[in-house]
Parts: structure tokens; sequence; C-alpha cells
């Protein structure tokens, strides 16, 4: 079931990054140079935080 959820926040968090990064070229004015950079750094902190907070609450939950 773990996997199940991961998954789901992967692709959920793949498509927020996009829209994130959207949303900060559209107040810029102007698409960013490294594009594909920015968005590396977005997507990875985003998993990072999400994917720690997911097992740390996961592992709780579990009553281990």
């Amino acid at each position: 079931m773990e996997i199940i959820v991961f998954t789901l926040v992967a692709i959920f968090l793949y498509f927020f990054s996009d829209w994130l990064l959207r949303q900060f070229e559209i107040r810029r004015g102007a698409p960013f140079k490294n594009r594909s950079i920015i968005y590396f750094i977005i997507i990875l902190l985003l998993t990072l935080g999400t994917f720690e907070f997911m097992q740390h609450f996961l592992q709780s939950s579990s009553g281990g």
C-alpha cells in the first residue's frame, strides 16, 4: 500500500513542480535560461521534504 501512496504523491509533485516553475516564470515575465536545473531543484526539495514527512507519518501510524 505504501508504494501506491508514494507513487501517487510523486506524480502529484511532478505536475505541481512544473506548475510552480511556470508561475515563477509568469511573475518574472520571461522564461528562465536554465529551466531544467531550476525544475530539478524545485522537485528535489519538494520530494525530499514530502517523502520524509510521509515516512515519519506512516511509521508513527503503524505503531512502530
